[in-house]
């Protein structure tokens, strides 16, 4: 009777942690007491147009695809290169669909980049195919009504930390790559960071990460490149203005705090925004969607429309 009820056990606990599992990347309610919260689904607005699967880039047998968002409306507008997170190793260009259909209705073009996963190639293949969409942005800027003066940043958890290193990263020759558009630049006008590490030693020390791990490769093995893909490392005062958007539930804030102070040592303007309760990733769903919509909104209103 033991054994049964000991088997009975075992199997409930392997169920509720495949369910774990299986819901890791999903936003959970705080509490019982807590804020209710639900998924938004894509609704492509009529006033926008969509090109789906263009390709930027064609390293090896990869094909680096974009979605570009472009307002019907006759003229120019400034734009957006919106990274998509998952740990560097899944695809969550779906779930960041609505954040980008907002920002287009701010009178954006809007870019997501389906760049390399750590399953696909390590680091920096990330890096080099978000640098191949922002040349891409800029060699095709007339096709898609783009002002290639005016060009920012964003993205969520690991897109937080691809996004924060594309800003302080621009026109770095050894961290182009050899993707897409040579001759373009890759100086951005301003970054939005969400919920992403800034520092990846401090982070992986002294326990590595095993996403990171597969991203980069041990840090025992590998910490000049951790340094290097840490976008702390590389603030200067050429750094774009850069807000920083965290969940007050969520965890993934290592480095932001010196980064920061780095970004105010040198003359850059930057910006702390916590949301309420907000968990990981709060900008995939209601209630914190439109607010971190609007944050963004506001903040390239300021330094990219502007």
């Amino acid at each position: 009777m033991h054994r049964f009820h000991f088997l009975i056990v075992a199997i409930l606990a392997v169920l509720v942690c495949d369910l774990h599992a299986e819901d890791a990347a999903k936003p959970k309610p705080i509490s019982k007491n807590g804020p209710n919260w639900h998924a938004v689904k894509p609704n492509l607005p009529d006033s926008i147009e969509l090109h789906s699967k263009v390709e930027c880039s064609h390293p090896g047998d990869f094909s680096v695809q974009l979605e570009i968002y472009v307002p019907k409306a006759e003229g120019t507008y400034p734009a957006i290169l919106l990274i998509h997170g998952g740990g560097w190793k899944q695809r969550q260009i779906e779930a960041d669909r609505p954040l980008a259909e907002r920002l287009a209705l701010r009178g954006y073009v809007v870019t997501q980049v389906a760049y390399r996963l750590s399953t696909d190639a390590k680091y920096p293949a990330a890096l080099h195919d978000c640098k191949a969409a922002l040349r891409f942005m800029r060699a095709h800027a007339k096709e898609y009504k783009i002002d290639p003066t005016r060009i920012g940043c964003a993205g969520g958890s690991a897109g937080g930390h691809l996004s924060g290193l594309m800003g302080m990263t621009g026109d770095v020759r050894s961290l182009e790559g050899e993707g897409g558009s040579p001759g373009q630049s890759t100086a951005l006008k301003a970054c939005v960071v969400m919920a992403g590490g800034m520092d990846l030693v401090k982070a992986n020390e002294p326990k590595n990460n095993e996403g990171t791990i597969q991203f980069i490769g041990p840090i025992s093995e590998k910490r000049d490149l951790y340094v290097e893909a840490s976008p702390i490392s590389h603030v200067s005062s050429k750094s774009p203005p850069t807000l920083f958007i965290e969940g007050e539930k969520d965890t993934l804030k290592i480095g932001r705090a010196e980064m920061q102070d780095k970004l105010r040592a040198a003359g850059v303007p930057t910006e702390l925004i916590t949301l309420k309760d907000a968990p990981h990733p709060y900008w995939m769903s209601q209630p914190w969607l439109d607010e971190t919509a609007k944050a963004i909104g506001d903040w390239f209103d300021k330094y990219v429309k502007g």
